[in-house]
């Protein structure tokens, strides 16, 4: 038993501050542009009621329809959620352009508690709103007295309680205290909580914990910024945790359910200053759980939610046609593997039970039904969470047909009696009566089902067999009779003749006195009693060709007093007039028979379809040639998608017209069509299909159709497309204009205009003329989109006006050769003169080309020339009114070598050089010159100055005894002069008489005492691994170098190798043991002095223990 204070369950559903939200729940969003104009509000919803929802969004300033989402939670996307209990409206009012969305809950329950949020975005803009929904019990009598409305609700949560002390064993009682245990828990725990301890207003509580948290705020100190509440991602995509630590240093573990999280290729950890980031890549559903993260004794906790994108349907439902019995199988073709869909019929969910089976394969789900039944037609239903699909089940109850009745039999004493039938069915079977009792075979009476054949055969036919035989086929209400007469012949004696004479019974196949018909494909035998004394001789004939009684398809047998004309399965050559002649002695007889044989009908010819429609297409076809002898009673209509191989029936019964509408198509679908011809004696073969066809309709009318330009004689218009193209698509656009008040519409274009925009020309100046415009595609043409008020043909005079561009207000230059192409726009109704001038005179068109449209001229030169330079005038005239601009074109090209180039003075190692500005400066400013030197010696040219600005210079640091001559470029912008200009003396640099004193050498002492520059160092080495000890000396003349261990000298010991490389001193020790331990000392001495170093090795022996770690 749980007891807790059930005063905080009832009286702590108080608002929270505006600021606050509750834990779990996404705080409100902030508008981001005003595209609602009506927002939802939050209500309180009565359980059991409806509660609608309206959202207004203004499109007046979006080129495109706005997409409406309504969300539950954070990501719960209602619109898959579409049903009985929530419904979604849509509309639209053209006059404000404002579109209208409702949602509406039908018959609240307590689950629709909670928040809300409607989104609305249309390319770059969006906007959103959120709501909640509190859910209320309904009152059925006021309360007036708080205290009641507690105990009535204590009354209910003890009856609960007491209800599951019922289904549990007795427990001792616990006091618990749930705040404390929502204090502590996750948020993904809060439901399970309420569950347990039987919370009916978990939302209160939240709010309620909220405030009791925000009375005591805990500050972390191991995290600066801990983890979100929650985060939410795409199935597929990656998401990125991060907290801040106050201890950059601090290590971190992350935990997913509670389990550790070790970095992988789908896992990565990275660390930055103090900031921790876990990144989960290509997210699945199994990631969608809880995470951690652990500093030392602190956690942050998130939740992480996985969002699976919209499945659609790749290939939707066809309708299905079939007969009881038979196995019904829907298909459909997802675009996700791991998709779940869910099959309804009429609005109702199916279920998986023994009627219904659901099966899966890759990205295709079948709905079979095993048997289906007259109950099972209907509309069926698949959803996934992005489309649906529907079909259409029509079931056929089976009808058996007689394909070949039994007929009537009168026989003699011993004879056979064969009663024969055929059905449609091969498997039906049935049962045999004779006078409503049914017939038990025997060694006399058999009976035979062989295919859709069924016979009854009684052997040695006797007088008590004569009477009505019937057949019942089995579950169907239906039988077929026929009546054996007994024939008993008396014989008398009677010594005469009697003339031959021909009996035709006529009550049998006859449908005249002398006609008989006979279904392609059956047997005929047609019996003839034939009397006469003595017997008389029988010859049957078609035409002139007489039957002979030899085995073959029409043959005839003779019995006595009995004549057979049999046809095996009649064809059509055997109708015709059949004679039938009987002689004797004593006389002749002739009679004739007509036997007319009938078969089902030909195909219909030619099926095509005459026009279409949004789901509709209109069929006709020509009767059949051969109606196979019977008329024809009417026909029966299949069709089907192009691609596939189910045929769907139309219709059921015989539709006698030789066109027909067919209804309920997809537009945009292809379709074939077949017709199936139906006389008397069955169905015909189908016809030929149809040529594939498409239910298409005409778009919507053009929008927004306005006048762009109006001038003497012509109207320029601007339309956008219609708002519903459909799958038919736009061909194009058919203009038409009349005069205001008359009725005649005069088509503009004769063919179609693909753009959006077309100038209608040669329109009556000063009329008021009216314009519409309608969209052409393969349907025909939509409604026309009318232009509200007349629009007056009239020139509208505009003020010519010159747009120079701003790199044409200064000067502008090119170098020669070079390409010049001005584009100068420009503004002016009617269309302005224009006119260019040169320097004050006609522009020569030879030399420059111009170009003029209505809006803009160019001035164009393919190679540009100094003679293009000059001052450009362009005048842009309406009648008076006239504007001017000036533009000055300069063409520049490198400029001529300088002039009079002079040596003018030399001194020590120095030259003056003075020269002339050049004859042509390339039509530009000279901006400097560039002077080169060469020895005449060499005649090699070096650069000593660059861009000097003045027409002289001074040339240093010439070398003494050579003769020097110089040669000067002049520069502009377009760069250096193809020429020089060269001086016309020399600079000789005379030698002096400078005389170099030679400095005494006096060699240097390089003699020097030795010393150690390195010394030696200690070392410890280990037993038995070679060793090596060394040091560094300086000293002239070379000293002699003395190896000392312990202050004894080390001979020649083989166990010691001393080597000296250039003034480096090596003592190699190989394999020393622990007697090679000691003072070590290396001593140099030469005749001015000596020098010492000395070091201590250490020889150890390596331990096990050593060895071990090692």
């Amino acid at each position: 038993m749980v007891s807790f204070n059930l005063f905080s369950l009832f009286f702590f559903d108080t608002e929270l501050p505006e600021d606050e939200h509750v834990p779990g729940e996404e705080p409100q969003m902030s508008q981001i542009s005003g595209l609602l104009v009506e927002k939802p509000q939050s209500v309180t919803a009565i359980k059991g009621k409806n509660v609608t929802f309206v959202a207004k969004v203004d499109s007046s300033q979006l080129l495109r329809k706005p997409n409406m989402k309504w969300l539950k939670g954070k990501w719960m996307d209602l619109g898959s959620k579409a049903g009985k209990h929530l419904q979604f409206k849509e509309t639209y009012d053209r006059n404000t352009k404002i579109y209208t969305y409702e949602m509406t809950i039908v018959k609240v329950v307590d689950g629709d508690a909670g928040g809300y949020r409607c989104e609305v975005t249309s390319k770059d803009k969006c906007d959103s709103c959120t709501f909640d929904i509190s859910v209320e019990a309904a009152e059925e009598t006021q309360q007036t007295n708080i205290l009641e409305a507690f105990k009535r609700s204590l009354t209910i949560f003890l009856d609960s309680m007491c209800l599951r002390e019922r289904k549990q064993k007795e427990e001792p009682e616990i006091n618990v205290d749930v705040w404390e245990i929502l204090k502590n828990a996750k948020p993904c725990d809060y439901e399970k909580i309420a569950f347990e301890y039987g919370i009916t207003d978990l939302r209160g509580m939240l709010k309620r914990l909220k405030k009791m948290k925000k009375v005591e705020p805990k500050k972390s100190d191991a995290f600066l910024k801990k983890l979100d509440p929650a985060y939410s991602v795409e199935k597929g995509k990656k998401i990125q945790l991060s907290v801040e630590l106050a201890d950059p240093n601090a290590q971190v573990k992350w935990l997913r359910n509670g389990q550790e999280i070790k970095p992988s290729a789908k896992y990565i950890f990275e660390s930055v200053g103090g900031i921790r980031k876990l990144t989960i890549n290509k997210c699945t559903l199994a990631d969608d759980a809880a995470y951690e993260c652990v500093v030392g004794e602190e956690k942050s906790f998130t939740e992480v939610f996985v969002q699976e994108p919209p499945v659609t349907i790749t290939k939707m439902l066809d309708d299905v046609h079939v007969v009881v019995g038979e196995k019904v199988e829907f298909e459909v073709e997802v675009s996700d593997e791991g998709a779940n869909v869910k099959w309804m019929k009429d609005g109702v969910e199916l279920s998986r039970d023994g009627k219904y089976r659901f099966k899966k394969d890759g990205t295709k789900h079948w709905l079979i039904i095993n048997e289906a039944t007259t109950e099972d037609i209907g509309t069926y239903y698949v959803y996934t969470s992005g489309g649906e699909s529907k079909g259409e089940l029509d079931v056929e109850e089976k009808e058996l047909e007689v394909l070949q009745s039994i007929a009537d039999l009168t026989l003699k004493a011993a004879e056979q009696a064969v009663f024969k039938c055929e059905v449609s069915d091969e498997k039906v079977t049935g049962k045999w009566f004779k006078d409503g009792v049914e017939v038990i075979p025997s060694d006399r009476i058999k009976m035979t089902h062989i295919g859709r054949t069924h016979k009854l055969v009684i052997d040695d036919v006797k007088p008590e067999d004569a009477g009505d035989y019937t057949f019942v086929p089995d579950g169907y209400a239906l039988s077929l009779s026929a009546k054996l007469n007994f024939l008993e012949i008396k014989i008398d004696y009677v010594p005469r003749q009697e003339p031959p004479k021909i009996h035709l019974d006529t009550t049998g196949s006859f449908v005249n006195k002398n006609t008989i018909i006979v279904v392609a494909g059956n047997k005929l035998r047609f019996d003839v009693d034939i009397t006469g004394d003595p017997p008389p001789t029988v010859c049957w004939k078609k035409g002139d060709t007489e039957l002979s009684e030899a085995e073959g398809r029409v043959r005839v047998e003779t019995r006595k007093n009995l004549s057979c004309f049999v046809i095996e399965g009649a064809e059509r050559a055997d109708e015709g007039l059949y004679h039938i002649t009987v002689t004797n002695p004593a006389g002749e007889d002739k009679a004739d028979v007509m036997v007319k044989i009938v078969d089902v009908p030909d195909p219909p010819e030619n099926v095509k379809c005459t026009g279409v429609g949004e789901d509709s297409a209109s069929i006709q076809w020509d009767p059949p040639t051969f109606d196979g002898g019977v008329p024809v009673k009417g026909y029966l209509m299949e069709r089907k998608k192009k691609g596939s191989s189910r045929w769907t029936k139309l219709n059921f019964d015989i539709y006698e017209s030789t066109t027909y509408e067919a209804k309920k198509m997809i537009e945009g679908v292809l379709y074939e069509m077949r017709v199936f011809a139906v006389n008397g004696i069955g169905m015909s073969q189908p016809s030929a299909s149809s040529k594939p066809f498409m239910p298409i309709a005409p778009t919507s009318e053009p929008t927004r159709l306005t006048v762009e330009d109006v001038t003497d004689g012509t109207c320029a218009l601007k339309w956008l497309p219609p708002e519903r193209i459909g799958a038919g698509g736009i061909d194009g656009y058919i203009i038409e204009y009349c005069v205001e008040g008359a009725t005649e519409w005069v088509q503009a274009n004769e063919t179609p205009v693909e753009k959006n925009s077309y100038r209608v020309r040669g329109l009556p100046v000063g009329e008021k003329m009216l314009f519409r415009v309608t969209a052409v595609n393969i349907a025909g043409r939509s409604p026309p989109a009318v232009m509200a008020q007349a629009v007056t043909i009239r020139e509208i005079v505009e003020r010519p006006k010159i747009r120079l561009p701003r790199e044409l207000r200064t000067k502008y230059i090119k170098r020669v050769g070079e390409k010049v192409n001005l584009v100068i726009p420009f503004q002016g109704k009617p269309r302005p003169v224009v006119t260019w001038l040169k320097d004050g005179a006609p522009l020569d068109t030879k030399l420059v080309n111009i170009r003029t449209s209505d809006v803009d001229t160019i001035l164009f030169i393919r190679q540009a020339a100094r003679e293009h330079s000059g001052q450009y005038t362009l005048s842009v005239q309406i009648e008076n009114m006239e504007d001017k601009v000036n533009l000055e074109i300069q063409i520049v090209d490198k400029p001529g070598p300088p002039i009079a180039v002079t040596v003018t003075d030399v001194w020590g190692f120095n030259a003056a050089l003075e020269w002339k500005p050049p004859k042509d400066n390339g039509n530009c400013e000279i901006t400097g010159y560039t002077i080169q030197k060469a020895d005449l010696k060499t005649k090699e040219w070096f650069t000593v100055l660059e861009h000097n600005r003045r027409p002289s210079c001074t040339v240093s640091d010439l070398v003494m005894g050579n003769e020097y001559t110089f040669r000067v470029f002049s520069e502009n912008i377009c760069g250096m002069s193809d020429d020089a200009g060269i001086s016309k003396n020399t600079a000789a640099i005379a030698k002096t008489g400078l005389q170099q004193k030679q400095q005494p050498y006096k060699e240097k002492d390089m003699c020097s005492s030795p010393k150690f520059i390195t010394p030696l160092m200690d070392r410890s080495v280990i037993a038995g691994y070679s060793a090596a000890i060394s040091c560094a000396v300086r000293g002239y003349p070379k000293p002699k170098i003395i190896w000392m261990k312990n202050k004894m000298i080390i001979g020649e010991d083989p166990k010691y190798l001393m080597q000296n490389n250039q003034g480096v001193l090596t003592l190699n020790i190989r394999k020393p043991s622990l007697f090679d331990g000691g003072k070590y000392t290396c001593k140099a001495i030469n005749d001015l002095g000596e020098d010492e170093v000395e070091c201590k090795l250490v020889v150890r022996v390596v331990t096990e223990k050593e060895e071990a770690k090692k």
